[in-house]
Protein backbone atom coordinates (compact mmCIF):
# COMPACT_ATOMS: atom_id res chain seq x y z
CA UNK A 1 0.00 0.00 0.00
CA UNK A 2 1.33 3.73 -0.72
CA UNK A 3 -0.38 5.24 2.74
CA UNK A 4 -0.64 2.83 5.37
CA UNK A 5 -3.35 2.34 8.21
CA UNK A 6 -2.52 4.21 11.22
CA UNK A 7 -4.86 5.16 14.10
CA UNK A 8 -2.67 7.10 17.01
CA UNK A 9 -4.06 7.88 20.08
CA UNK A 10 -7.66 7.99 18.52
CA UNK A 11 -10.10 5.72 20.45
CA UNK A 12 -13.54 5.61 19.43
CA UNK A 13 -16.12 5.67 22.83
CA UNK A 14 -19.64 5.05 22.02
CA UNK A 15 -21.28 6.84 25.22
CA UNK A 16 -20.02 10.39 23.40
CA UNK A 17 -22.20 9.32 20.26
CA UNK A 18 -24.88 7.86 22.31
CA UNK A 19 -25.78 9.12 25.45
CA UNK A 20 -27.26 6.85 28.24
CA UNK A 21 -30.16 9.48 28.11
CA UNK A 22 -31.03 8.11 24.94
CA UNK A 23 -30.73 4.54 25.84
CA UNK A 24 -32.89 4.75 28.72
CA UNK A 25 -35.91 6.25 26.65
CA UNK A 26 -35.70 3.29 24.84
CA UNK A 27 -37.45 1.13 28.17
CA UNK A 28 -39.57 4.12 28.86
CA UNK A 29 -41.35 3.32 25.41
CA UNK A 30 -41.03 -0.27 25.79
CA UNK A 31 -43.11 -0.05 29.41
CA UNK A 32 -45.61 3.33 27.99
CA UNK A 33 -46.37 2.11 24.48
CA UNK A 34 -45.36 -1.51 23.24
CA UNK A 35 -47.80 -0.77 20.03
CA UNK A 36 -44.94 2.53 18.78
CA UNK A 37 -43.18 0.43 16.59
CA UNK A 38 -45.99 -0.59 14.64
CA UNK A 39 -46.89 2.73 14.10
CA UNK A 40 -43.33 3.47 13.47
CA UNK A 41 -42.34 0.56 10.55
CA UNK A 42 -46.15 1.54 9.71
CA UNK A 43 -44.79 5.21 8.59
CA UNK A 44 -41.55 4.52 7.63
CA UNK A 45 -40.48 6.13 4.00
CA UNK A 46 -39.16 2.83 2.11
CA UNK A 47 -36.62 2.91 -0.97
CA UNK A 48 -38.89 2.35 -4.19
CA UNK A 49 -36.38 -0.33 -5.08
CA UNK A 50 -33.70 -2.59 -3.01
CA UNK A 51 -30.82 -0.62 -5.05
CA UNK A 52 -30.08 2.44 -6.24
CA UNK A 53 -26.97 0.91 -8.26
CA UNK A 54 -27.20 -2.64 -8.70
CA UNK A 55 -25.18 -2.83 -4.85
CA UNK A 56 -25.34 -2.66 -1.77
CA UNK A 57 -23.24 -2.07 1.88
CA UNK A 58 -25.42 -3.26 4.74
CA UNK A 59 -24.70 -3.79 8.20
CA UNK A 60 -25.50 -7.31 9.96
CA UNK A 61 -26.42 -6.73 14.01
CA UNK A 62 -27.85 -10.35 14.80
CA UNK A 63 -25.16 -11.39 16.97
CA UNK A 64 -26.21 -11.78 20.23
CA UNK A 65 -29.59 -13.30 19.16
CA UNK A 66 -27.13 -16.56 18.33
CA UNK A 67 -25.18 -16.53 21.64
CA UNK A 68 -22.52 -14.74 19.76
CA UNK A 69 -21.24 -11.64 22.26
CA UNK A 70 -17.39 -12.25 22.08
CA UNK A 71 -14.71 -9.42 20.65
CA UNK A 72 -11.68 -10.43 20.87
CA UNK A 73 -10.68 -11.35 24.53
CA UNK A 74 -13.74 -10.58 26.25
CA UNK A 75 -16.36 -13.05 25.96
CA UNK A 76 -19.72 -10.61 26.59
CA UNK A 77 -18.85 -7.25 24.80
CA UNK A 78 -21.27 -7.34 21.87
CA UNK A 79 -23.81 -8.35 25.07
CA UNK A 80 -23.75 -4.79 26.41
CA UNK A 81 -26.77 -3.13 24.66
CA UNK A 82 -25.82 0.15 25.41
CA UNK A 83 -22.39 0.06 23.88
CA UNK A 84 -23.81 -2.40 20.72
CA UNK A 85 -26.59 -0.20 20.09
CA UNK A 86 -24.54 2.90 20.15
CA UNK A 87 -22.06 1.30 17.43
CA UNK A 88 -25.45 0.35 15.12
CA UNK A 89 -25.94 3.79 15.41
CA UNK A 90 -22.48 5.34 14.50
CA UNK A 91 -23.02 3.39 11.41
CA UNK A 92 -26.95 3.52 10.44
CA UNK A 93 -27.01 7.35 11.03
CA UNK A 94 -24.58 7.33 8.24
CA UNK A 95 -26.12 8.62 4.67
CA UNK A 96 -23.42 6.45 3.06
CA UNK A 97 -24.96 2.99 4.24
CA UNK A 98 -27.43 1.21 2.41
CA UNK A 99 -28.83 -0.23 5.56
CA UNK A 100 -28.78 -2.85 8.20
CA UNK A 101 -30.18 -6.47 9.24
CA UNK A 102 -31.14 -7.45 12.62
CA UNK A 103 -33.36 -9.84 14.83
CA UNK A 104 -36.56 -7.87 16.15
CA UNK A 105 -35.04 -6.62 19.41
CA UNK A 106 -32.59 -4.16 17.75
CA UNK A 107 -34.77 -3.30 14.70
CA UNK A 108 -37.06 -2.59 17.08
CA UNK A 109 -34.45 -0.28 18.95
CA UNK A 110 -33.27 1.38 16.44
CA UNK A 111 -36.56 2.33 14.96
CA UNK A 112 -37.33 4.11 18.31
CA UNK A 113 -34.58 6.03 18.45
CA UNK A 114 -35.35 7.10 14.69
CA UNK A 115 -38.92 8.07 15.98
CA UNK A 116 -37.24 10.38 19.06
CA UNK A 117 -35.19 11.91 16.13
CA UNK A 118 -38.17 12.83 14.00
CA UNK A 119 -40.04 13.67 17.31
CA UNK A 120 -37.26 16.19 18.41
CA UNK A 121 -37.44 17.90 14.83
CA UNK A 122 -34.86 16.12 13.37
CA UNK A 123 -34.94 13.75 9.64
CA UNK A 124 -35.44 10.32 10.01
CA UNK A 125 -33.02 7.87 9.18
CA UNK A 126 -33.87 4.98 8.39
CA UNK A 127 -36.06 6.75 5.48
CA UNK A 128 -35.31 4.73 2.56
CA UNK A 129 -32.61 2.83 4.02
CA UNK A 130 -33.12 -1.47 3.83
CA UNK A 131 -33.57 -2.72 6.42
CA UNK A 132 -33.82 -7.14 6.55
CA UNK A 133 -35.00 -8.81 9.42
CA UNK A 134 -33.04 -11.65 10.48
CA UNK A 135 -35.13 -15.08 10.91
CA UNK A 136 -33.42 -18.06 11.90
CA UNK A 137 -31.49 -17.54 15.23
CA UNK A 138 -31.97 -20.88 17.19
CA UNK A 139 -28.42 -22.92 16.67
CA UNK A 140 -27.32 -21.12 19.62
CA UNK A 141 -23.17 -21.06 19.61
CA UNK A 142 -22.11 -23.96 21.55
CA UNK A 143 -25.08 -25.82 22.38
CA UNK A 144 -25.59 -29.26 21.57
CA UNK A 145 -28.28 -28.30 19.27
CA UNK A 146 -26.56 -25.77 17.26
CA UNK A 147 -26.78 -27.04 13.84
CA UNK A 148 -30.55 -27.41 14.30
CA UNK A 149 -30.82 -23.55 13.44
CA UNK A 150 -34.49 -23.18 13.83
CA UNK A 151 -36.95 -19.76 12.71
CA UNK A 152 -36.93 -18.42 16.35
CA UNK A 153 -36.70 -14.28 15.24
CA UNK A 154 -38.80 -12.82 12.44
CA UNK A 155 -41.21 -14.87 10.58
CA UNK A 156 -42.17 -14.32 7.12
CA UNK A 157 -45.87 -12.80 7.82
CA UNK A 158 -43.89 -10.10 10.53
CA UNK A 159 -41.62 -8.72 8.53
CA UNK A 160 -44.20 -8.22 5.69
CA UNK A 161 -46.14 -6.28 8.20
CA UNK A 162 -42.99 -4.33 9.76
CA UNK A 163 -42.56 -3.44 5.92
CA UNK A 164 -39.21 -4.72 6.41
CA UNK A 165 -37.10 -4.89 2.54
CA UNK A 166 -35.75 -8.36 3.26
CA UNK A 167 -35.55 -11.29 5.22
CA UNK A 168 -32.17 -13.43 6.09
CA UNK A 169 -31.34 -16.95 6.79
CA UNK A 170 -28.51 -19.17 8.03
CA UNK A 171 -27.72 -22.53 6.87
CA UNK A 172 -23.83 -24.04 8.25
CA UNK A 173 -23.49 -27.38 6.02
CA UNK A 174 -21.55 -29.88 7.99
CA UNK A 175 -21.58 -33.28 5.85
CA UNK A 176 -21.32 -35.27 9.04
CA UNK A 177 -23.95 -33.43 11.19
CA UNK A 178 -27.67 -34.59 10.34
CA UNK A 179 -29.05 -31.59 12.04
CA UNK A 180 -27.55 -29.60 8.92
CA UNK A 181 -30.07 -31.19 6.55
CA UNK A 182 -33.56 -30.22 9.20
CA UNK A 183 -32.00 -26.68 9.28
CA UNK A 184 -31.77 -27.38 5.17
CA UNK A 185 -35.51 -27.75 5.24
CA UNK A 186 -36.42 -25.05 7.18
CA UNK A 187 -34.40 -22.16 5.12
CA UNK A 188 -36.37 -24.12 1.84
CA UNK A 189 -40.18 -23.77 3.42
CA UNK A 190 -39.59 -20.25 4.80
CA UNK A 191 -37.64 -19.04 0.79
CA UNK A 192 -41.16 -20.48 0.11
CA UNK A 193 -42.98 -18.10 2.46
CA UNK A 194 -41.19 -15.10 1.94
CA UNK A 195 -41.72 -15.37 -1.93
CA UNK A 196 -45.41 -16.08 -1.98
CA UNK A 197 -45.25 -12.37 0.00
CA UNK A 198 -42.48 -11.02 -2.37
CA UNK A 199 -39.65 -10.37 0.28
CA UNK A 200 -36.20 -10.67 -1.18
CA UNK A 201 -34.04 -13.27 0.42
CA UNK A 202 -30.51 -13.14 1.88
CA UNK A 203 -28.86 -16.35 2.49
CA UNK A 204 -26.14 -16.88 4.38
CA UNK A 205 -24.67 -20.24 3.41
CA UNK A 206 -21.46 -21.79 5.01
CA UNK A 207 -19.80 -24.59 4.68
CA UNK A 208 -18.23 -25.69 8.20
CA UNK A 209 -16.18 -28.55 10.10
CA UNK A 210 -16.23 -29.43 13.80
CA UNK A 211 -12.39 -28.30 15.32
CA UNK A 212 -12.34 -28.40 19.26
CA UNK A 213 -15.68 -28.43 20.10
CA UNK A 214 -16.84 -25.31 17.87
CA UNK A 215 -17.44 -25.22 14.04
CA UNK A 216 -15.14 -23.42 12.10
CA UNK A 217 -16.04 -21.95 8.63
CA UNK A 218 -14.05 -23.45 5.63
CA UNK A 219 -13.15 -20.47 3.54
CA UNK A 220 -11.76 -22.10 0.51
CA UNK A 221 -13.53 -21.74 -3.34
CA UNK A 222 -14.33 -25.62 -3.68
CA UNK A 223 -16.24 -25.82 -0.26
CA UNK A 224 -18.37 -22.62 -1.54
CA UNK A 225 -18.70 -23.47 -4.56
CA UNK A 226 -20.56 -26.63 -3.98
CA UNK A 227 -22.60 -24.49 -0.58
CA UNK A 228 -23.21 -21.90 -3.05
CA UNK A 229 -25.11 -24.73 -5.45
CA UNK A 230 -27.15 -25.84 -2.92
CA UNK A 231 -28.15 -22.36 -1.37
CA UNK A 232 -28.57 -21.31 -4.94
CA UNK A 233 -31.46 -24.19 -5.58
CA UNK A 234 -33.66 -23.80 -2.18
CA UNK A 235 -37.21 -22.76 -2.52
CA UNK A 236 -39.72 -22.52 -5.72
CA UNK A 237 -37.63 -20.03 -7.01
CA UNK A 238 -34.51 -18.25 -6.59
CA UNK A 239 -36.10 -14.93 -8.24
CA UNK A 240 -35.48 -12.82 -5.15
CA UNK A 241 -32.39 -14.72 -3.60
CA UNK A 242 -29.35 -12.78 -2.61
CA UNK A 243 -26.14 -14.76 -1.13
CA UNK A 244 -24.33 -13.99 1.73
CA UNK A 245 -20.71 -15.13 1.26
CA UNK A 246 -17.29 -15.11 2.56
CA UNK A 247 -13.98 -13.89 0.76
CA UNK A 248 -11.34 -16.46 0.10
CA UNK A 249 -8.66 -16.96 -2.41
CA UNK A 250 -9.60 -17.82 -5.71
CA UNK A 251 -12.61 -15.59 -5.33
CA UNK A 252 -13.35 -15.77 -9.11
CA UNK A 253 -14.62 -19.55 -9.20
CA UNK A 254 -16.47 -18.71 -6.49
CA UNK A 255 -18.47 -15.84 -8.48
CA UNK A 256 -19.00 -17.92 -11.28
CA UNK A 257 -20.56 -20.82 -9.22
CA UNK A 258 -24.16 -18.97 -9.15
CA UNK A 259 -26.25 -15.61 -11.21
CA UNK A 260 -27.51 -15.15 -7.81
CA UNK A 261 -26.09 -11.50 -6.62
CA UNK A 262 -23.62 -12.19 -3.62
CA UNK A 263 -22.74 -10.44 -0.89
CA UNK A 264 -19.52 -10.67 1.37
CA UNK A 265 -19.27 -11.49 4.56
CA UNK A 266 -16.44 -10.40 7.01
CA UNK A 267 -16.77 -12.31 9.75
CA UNK A 268 -15.24 -12.51 13.54
CA UNK A 269 -13.30 -9.25 14.41
CA UNK A 270 -10.01 -8.77 14.01
CA UNK A 271 -9.44 -5.36 15.39
CA UNK A 272 -7.71 -4.15 12.69
CA UNK A 273 -9.56 -3.05 9.82
CA UNK A 274 -7.66 -3.08 7.11
CA UNK A 275 -7.49 -7.19 5.85
CA UNK A 276 -11.23 -6.87 5.59
CA UNK A 277 -10.98 -3.26 3.48
CA UNK A 278 -7.95 -5.33 1.55
CA UNK A 279 -10.21 -8.46 0.92
CA UNK A 280 -13.11 -6.38 -0.10
CA UNK A 281 -11.28 -4.65 -2.73
CA UNK A 282 -10.09 -7.60 -4.22
CA UNK A 283 -13.38 -9.32 -4.24
CA UNK A 284 -15.55 -6.57 -5.71
CA UNK A 285 -13.07 -7.37 -9.09
CA UNK A 286 -13.94 -10.92 -8.85
CA UNK A 287 -16.82 -11.10 -11.07
CA UNK A 288 -20.46 -9.25 -11.99
CA UNK A 289 -22.31 -11.79 -9.45
CA UNK A 290 -20.53 -10.13 -6.75
CA UNK A 291 -22.57 -6.61 -5.50
CA UNK A 292 -21.68 -5.08 -2.10
CA UNK A 293 -21.09 -6.13 1.45
CA UNK A 294 -22.97 -7.20 4.68
CA UNK A 295 -20.59 -7.09 7.39
CA UNK A 296 -20.84 -7.14 11.07
CA UNK A 297 -18.04 -7.37 13.92
CA UNK A 298 -15.37 -6.04 11.47
CA UNK A 299 -17.35 -2.99 11.29
CA UNK A 300 -19.20 -2.55 14.86
CA UNK A 301 -15.89 -3.21 16.84
CA UNK A 302 -12.87 -2.40 14.10
CA UNK A 303 -10.58 -2.15 17.39
CA UNK A 304 -10.07 1.22 18.61
CA UNK A 305 -11.23 2.67 15.62
CA UNK A 306 -14.84 4.37 13.94
CA UNK A 307 -17.34 2.25 13.03
CA UNK A 308 -18.95 4.62 10.97
CA UNK A 309 -15.18 5.46 9.52
CA UNK A 310 -14.73 1.51 8.57
CA UNK A 311 -17.98 1.35 6.97
CA UNK A 312 -17.74 4.02 5.00
CA UNK A 313 -14.32 3.02 3.73
CA UNK A 314 -16.14 -0.20 2.78
CA UNK A 315 -19.43 1.51 1.21
CA UNK A 316 -16.76 3.52 -0.77
CA UNK A 317 -15.14 0.51 -1.99
CA UNK A 318 -18.55 -1.33 -3.01
CA UNK A 319 -20.42 1.96 -4.64
CA UNK A 320 -17.81 3.92 -5.82
CA UNK A 321 -14.85 1.11 -6.77
CA UNK A 322 -12.51 2.74 -4.34
CA UNK A 323 -9.23 0.62 -3.97
CA UNK A 324 -7.98 -0.49 -0.64
CA UNK A 325 -5.54 2.39 -0.60
CA UNK A 326 -8.35 4.90 -1.35
CA UNK A 327 -11.21 3.20 0.77
CA UNK A 328 -8.51 3.47 4.14
CA UNK A 329 -7.39 7.21 3.21
CA UNK A 330 -11.64 7.92 2.80
CA UNK A 331 -11.18 6.10 6.50
CA UNK A 332 -9.20 8.58 7.68
CA UNK A 333 -11.03 11.39 6.74
CA UNK A 334 -13.98 9.91 8.34
CA UNK A 335 -12.59 9.41 11.44
CA UNK A 336 -14.70 11.18 14.77
CA UNK A 337 -16.89 13.26 12.18
CA UNK A 338 -20.35 14.03 12.90
CA UNK A 339 -19.98 12.60 17.08
CA UNK A 340 -22.77 15.03 17.17
CA UNK A 341 -25.25 13.69 15.05
CA UNK A 342 -27.78 12.37 17.64
CA UNK A 343 -27.04 14.56 20.37
CA UNK A 344 -27.61 18.15 18.26
CA UNK A 345 -31.01 16.93 17.83
CA UNK A 346 -32.03 14.76 21.06
CA UNK A 347 -30.76 17.45 23.95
Amino acid sequence: MQKKYSIGTYEFKSKEFFPESIFSKITDIRVSNPGLVEKIAASRKRRPALTTDGKLTILAADHPARMVTRVGDDPVRMGDRYELLGRILRVVTSPEIDGVMGTPDIIEELMIVDHLCQEAGGESFLANKVLLGCMNRGGLAGVSFEMDDRMTAYTASGIKKMRLDGAKIMFRLDVTEPASGWTIEYCSRVINELADLGIPVFIEALAVVKEDGAYKTRKNADDLIKVIGVASGLGYTSAMTWLKIPYCDNYEAVARATTCPILMLGGESKGDPTPTIEEFAKGMKAGPTIRGALVGRNVTFPGNDDPRAVACAINGIVHKGFSAEEAIDYLISKRGTGMDDLTRILK
